[in-house]
């Protein structure tokens, strides 16, 4: 109690200054948030795409480009082909314009590699698709509160009904924004979104995006990946390390920024520290005298006012972390509409934050606190 005592001995410099951090451990909190949901979107592209080849028009592989399906037979026909599974997919709607995160999104496949597929779903309610069950679809944990439908219940879908045979658990990845099909009910979908003169000029029941490719036991995805673009016309395969050094490359400049900000926001409130902690041992010179003349030794004056400085810290932090949760929470609930999820408060961030936020305590707190310990006895005595 003495110690919070004097830590709110000038209440009101006191609260500034852990206002000062209470909004430096905000800004971290929310920034953090969002860059901790991004590597959870991240970290499951990089566990799907670990063991497998994913293929895509030549020059077009991240534009969702048709394929024709013989293109898949020919991929069976390379060296170390276990499987291949073609899919299509594109935006749950049409009009959805950019944003951050992942939109929702429709995905059909024709499962002939589900035997060799090392990531695994879980189904909350419901059961898995199969090649049989056209008219019918698995819901993302997201969908279930766009659509608001259960098991059983019939969703409308590009003006289309559908039956929901599953929902999955929530992964706080992709696949929770996704809602999955069979290949022709995909097919009939994605064809709704080209050009009138392409779409009479094309076989709809020939049509995919992408492609998967399963390595047979032993043989390397990069080396796979290779051998698909030299033998296979018209397609652009990509191993594992592509995927990885892209979103590298993009994490690393999106945490640089986003903690960036963060950090100039705490330093602030650092700066604000010493100047609280300095006024107060200038405030308390004589009470270090009267301390030092009868026997504290200069480890027990630094404890004392790093002690102090903690205890800002902490409430700041604390603080900090509570507003920045609510601002996550309110933020995600008001985008929820737009089925947008931006921010993952993860248990790593908010203690990380209130950990920050004390060490951020001590070490502004730290000049002072040598500063008081340095102090004569004699003059501090003295002083008026």
């Amino acid at each position: 109690m003495q110690v919070l005592r004097n830590v709110f001995r000038r209440r009101l410099r006191v609260i500034l200054t852990i206002s000062g951090i209470t909004i430096g451990v905000l800004a971290l909190v929310v920034m953090g948030g969002m860059a901790e949901k991004m590597g959870l979107l991240v970290d499951g592209g990089t566990k799907y795409y670990s063991d497998k080849v994913v293929v895509g028009a030549d020059g077009t592989l991240y534009s969702g480009s048709p394929l024709s399906l013989s293109k898949a037979d020919d991929i069976r026909q390379v060296p170390g082909v276990a499987e291949v599974t073609s899919g299509i997919g594109g935006l749950l709607d049409p009009d959805t314009t950019m944003s951050f995160g992942m939109p929702p999104m429709f995905d059909g496949s024709d499962m002939r590699g589900e035997a060799f597929e090392s990531f695994e779903f879980e189904y909350a309610k419901g059961r898995a698709l199969t090649t049989d069950d056209l008219g019918c679809v698995v819901l993302g944990s997201d969908m279930v509160k766009k659509f608001a439908a259960g098991v059983g219940d019939t969703v409308t879908i590009r003006g289309e009904q559908f039956t929901v045979l599953g929902i999955l658990e929530p992964t706080l990845t992709a696949p929770d924004t996704q809602v999955y099909m069979t290949l022709p009910d995909a097919q009939r979908l994605f064809v709704q979104d080209l050009p009138e003169m392409v779409r009479g000029q094309v076989d709809q029941n020939d049509l995919a995006n992408s492609m998967t490719v399963y390595p047979t036991p032993g043989t390397d995805p990069e080396a796979l990946a290779a051998r698909i673009n030299e033998t296979v016309a018209g397609v652009e395969a990509m191993g594992p390390s592509a995927f990885q050094d892209q979103i590298a490359g993009f994490m690393g400049i999106f945490n640089a920024i986003i903690y960036g900000i963060a950090i100039i926001a705490l330093f602030v409130g650092g700066l604000s520290v010493i100047n609280t902690m300095t006024m107060s041992v200038n405030e308390r010179t004589r009470e270090i005298g009267v301390r030092k003349a009868i026997g504290a030794s200069d480890r027990q004056i630094v404890g004392q006012f790093l002690t102090e400085s903690g205890i800002i810290g902490l409430i700041g932090g604390v603080s900090g972390l509570f507003l920045g949760w609510v601002a996550a929470t309110v933020a995600d609930k008001l985008l929820e509409s737009r089925n947008l999820d931006l921010f993952l408060i993860s248990p790593r961030l908010a203690i990380g934050s209130v950990l920050f936020a004390i060490c951020l305590g001590l070490v502004s707190g730290l000049y002072p606190s040598l500063h008081a310990a340095r102090l004569q006895p004699v003059l501090a005595l003295r002083y008026e």
